[in-house]
């Protein structure tokens, strides 16, 4: 749940001081939305038999989501001291899996930023939250019978597709529905112009805060709380996590000031945040320095992502799909340099179909929610900025004037 703050600070101080007051309501009204939608579909959607709802029915409904997974014991409830139908082991793994769907849906909201109408956002997030992540999530994580992915071994420890790929997908549609803000590219010569942000050293703080968050993301993802094997386990993931993020902040911050000229922080804060993403998918069986060297990659690679989706005029005002999706796929293959069971098809089949099945729906939300309510302020509201268009107040008065 840490995460959900650090994402907060971390666009808040991206953005426009015009546009704080705005970003942060959409932060707490998505987490918010994941919360009640994940209780109310989302979880059952995703583990069936997992959930205090008996998903039975869902199944009937809709034959693709597959099959439900079973319980850790076979032992009737009654017998464990459990009184039947509740299974107080899936409320703790709720409240894991929620954050999740949350920090998936946190990935959005940074990219559509400056320009996107709040309630268009929120109407998108109940459906992102409740049904699209909840459905891949189910395909991967939830142990469905899907010939496709689980036949070929896609690994995935802790989401480097499943969450971080996903949120950025759903991101990457929106923002093309959306366009670029104003004033971002040039008229004449369509080149790039940057925006600063209101707040760097907010900025940066949300990055340390996601930093020690990825902690709890990661080394949660044992799903395991006791024994020794599990706290070697857990103390490796920390020492891999903790590595990759320093790798990814230095190899980008290396890459800027070939490029640049300039050791330039906002690259570097995506370089840390591009290491953290890049080992996520298997942050227990790398080597500490080869989780260095993989977050390294992960942090050169998310500056050219970035620089080359600007070539494309995808307007990202915090890189959120060049972290999470461009280094999200790489995570994916990357995990091939570590574990032996993990395949390339299965890999590869795993991005295809998460990608596929996030942007396609998400596409056909955006443009559903684009007829019912539009997605995008007007001119006037997007140059005044959306603290006052969406919000009537603004973050910075004293500064704004």
């Amino acid at each position: 749940m840490w995460m959900a703050a650090g994402f907060t600070m971390l666009e808040a101080g991206l953005v426009q001081k015009k546009d704080v007051a705005e970003i942060v309501t959409k932060n707490l009204g998505l987490y918010s939305i994941a919360c009640i939608m994940y209780l109310l579909c989302g979880f059952v959607l995703m583990y069936p038999s997992g959930s205090w709802f008996d998903g039975s029915f869902l199944s009937g409904i809709f034959p693709f989501i597959g099959t439900s997974v079973g319980l850790a014991t076979d032992m009737p409830l009654e017998e464990i001291g459990i009184p039947y139908g509740m299974d107080y082991s899936q409320q703790a793994d709720f409240f894991f899996q929620v954050v999740f769907v949350a920090t998936a849906m946190s990935i959005v909201s940074g990219a559509v930023a400056e320009r996107m109408k709040l309630w268009a956002f929120l109407a998108f997030a109940v459906v992102m939250t409740g049904f699209i992540y909840p459905i891949e999530g189910g395909w991967t994580w939830g142990g469905k019978d899907v010939p496709f992915i689980g036949a070929l071994s896609y690994s995935d420890y802790a989401g480097s597709g499943i969450v971080h790929l996903a949120g950025a997908s759903a991101a990457l549609a929106g923002v093309l529905l959306l366009g670029a803000r104003k004033g971002k590219y040039n008229a004449k010569t369509g080149a790039a112009q940057a925006i600063p942000g209101a707040n760097l050293p907010m900025a940066t703080l949300g990055t340390f805060i996601l930093w020690m968050g990825w902690f709890g993301f990661n080394g949660g993802s044992t799903l395991k709380l006791g024994g020794v094997g599990v706290a070697n386990e857990v103390a490796n993931v920390f020492l891999n996590t903790n590595a990759a993020a320093a790798g990814g902040l230095i190899a980008a911050l290396f890459v800027a000031r070939i490029l640049f000229g300039k050791a330039d922080l906002t690259m570097a804060l995506n370089g840390a945040l591009a290491g953290l993403v890049a080992i996520t998918a298997e942050p227990a069986d790398p080597s500490p320095l080869l989780a260095t060297i993989i977050g390294a990659m992960g942090g050169a690679l998310v500056v050219f992502s970035i620089i080359g989706l600007d070539k494309l005029k995808i307007d990202d005002p915090v890189g959120a799909i060049s972290v999470h999706g461009t280094v999200g796929i790489f995570g994916i293959f990357a995990v091939l340099l570590s574990d032996p069971d993990a395949t390339f098809m299965g890999q590869l089949v795993g991005t295809l179909v998460i990608f596929g099945w996030v942007f396609a729906t998400s596409l056909i939300v955006w443009f559903a929610v684009k007829a019912v309510m539009g997605i995008r302020v007007s001119e006037e509201e997007e140059e005044q900025g959306v603290d006052q268009s969406e919000c009537g107040m603004e973050a910075y008065p004293e500064f704004t004037k």
